[in-house]
C-alpha cells in the first residue's frame, strides 16, 4: 500500500552542470502533475516525457516537479556584440525616419532576441532528456519510498480499525439473534396494558414474526462482512487501491444506517454510532491511500 503524500529528490552531473529534481505529493482524487522547469528545460517535448514518466510510476496525487540547474545559478551570461550593433543601427535608422529626439537605449537594445543569452544550453531535446533523466529517475524512487513507508503506516490504522468495526459487528449478530424474543416481549407488554381479554397466542405470534422481519439485519450484517473481508484483501493487493477502499468505505457506512433504522433498540443505535464514527475515521485514512 502506498499513501500520496511524500518527497522525492535525485542529482545528476552532466557537462559541468549539477542538476537536482524535487518532487512533492500531496492528496488528489486524480493524477495531476505541476512542471517548474527553467530555460532551456521547459521544452514541450521533454516536459511531454517527463509526464510520461511521472505519470508510468505513480498512480494518484497532486505532484509538484521542480528542477534546478546550477548553470543557472552560475549566472553566465553570453553577449552577441555583432548582433547588438546590427539592432542598434536598425534602430537609429527608424528614430531617424520618425524623427525622434529621445536616443536608442541600451536597455531597448539588450531586450532583442538574441542579443543576450545565460550559459550554454544543450543542443536539442534528446541531449536535455539524456542528462535530466537519472535524476528523475533518483527523485521517483525517493518519493515511491516515502509513499510506501507512509502506506505501511496506513495500512496498519486501517486494519486496527476494520478489527474494531468486525467487533461491532459480532455484538450486532448478538443482539440481532435476540431480536424476536424482545420484540414479543414489548409487544406483550403493550398489549397487555392496552386490553383486558386474554392474548391470542397464534396471533400473537403472527404479529412477533412480521415485527422481526422487519427488523431483520441479517443482510447487512452478511454484506458488512463480505466488505470487511474485501478491505482486508485490497490492504495486501500490492497495487492502488485508494478509489476501491473510499467506495467500500461509503457502503460500509450504508449498511450501518440500514441497520440503525431497523431496529428500536437503544443497545443497537448505542453500536451503529460508535461503528460509523469509527467508519468516518477509516474512510479519513483511505483518502490518502493511492
Amino acid at each position: 500500500m502506498h499513501s500520496m503524500t511524500g518527497y522525492g529528490q535525485g542529482r545528476a552531473e552532466s557537462s559541468g552542470r549539477q542538476l537536482t529534481v524535487q518532487i512533492r505529493s500531496v492528496n488528489h482524487r486524480f493524477f495531476d502533475l505541476k512542471l517548474r522547469l527553467p530555460p532551456p528545460w521547459n521544452d514541450a517535448q521533454l516536459e511531454q516525457r517527463v509526464n510520461q514518466r511521472v505519470r508510468g510510476a505513480l498512480e494518484r496525487g497532486a505532484l509538484t516537479l521542480t528542477l534546478h540547474d546550477s548553470s543557472q545559478a552560475i549566472g553566465a551570461v553570453n553577449v552577441n556584440l555583432g548582433l547588438a550593433s546590427a539592432y542598434h543601427r536598425a534602430l537609429e535608422q527608424l528614430r531617424a525616419q520618425l524623427e525622434l529626439v529621445e536616443p536608442v537605449s541600451l536597455t531597448l537594445v539588450a531586450s532583442q532576441p538574441g542579443v543576450l543569452s545565460s550559459g550554454e544550453s544543450p543542443a536539442d531535446s534528446e541531449q536535455l532528456w539524456s542528462e535530466l533523466d537519472p535524476a528523475l529517475e533518483q527523485a521517483l524512487a525517493a518519493l515511491r519510498e516515502a509513499r510506501h513507508r507512509e502506506g505501511t503506516a496506513l495500512r496498519t490504522d486501517l486494519l486496527q480499525r476494520l478489527g474494531l468495526l468486525r467487533g461491532f459487528v459480532v455484538e450486532l449478530r448478538t443482539l440481532a439473534a435476540q431480536a424476536p424474543v424482545e420484540v414479543q416481549r414489548r409487544l406483550t407488554e403493550r398489549l397487555e396494558k392496552l386490553l383486558e381479554v386474554p392474548i391470542d397466542p397464534q396471533r400473537l405470534a403472527q404479529e412477533v414474526a412480521l415485527l422481526a422481519d422487519r427488523a431483520d439485519v441479517t443482510e447487512e450484517l452478511v454484506r458488512l462482512g463480505v466488505h470487511f473481508d474485501e478491505i482486508a484483501r485490497l490492504c495486501d493487493l500490492g497495487e492502488p487501491v485508494g478509489r476501491r477502499l473510499d467506495f467500500l468505505a461509503q457502503e460500509l457506512h450504508r449498511e450501518f444506517n440500514t441497520i440503525g433504522s431497523k431496529s428500536q433498540r437503544a443497545e443497537v443505535a448505542q453500536r451503529v454510532v460508535a461503528a460509523k464514527a469509527e467508519v468516518e475515521r477509516l474512510r479519513e485514512q483511505v483518502q490518502n491511500v493511492e
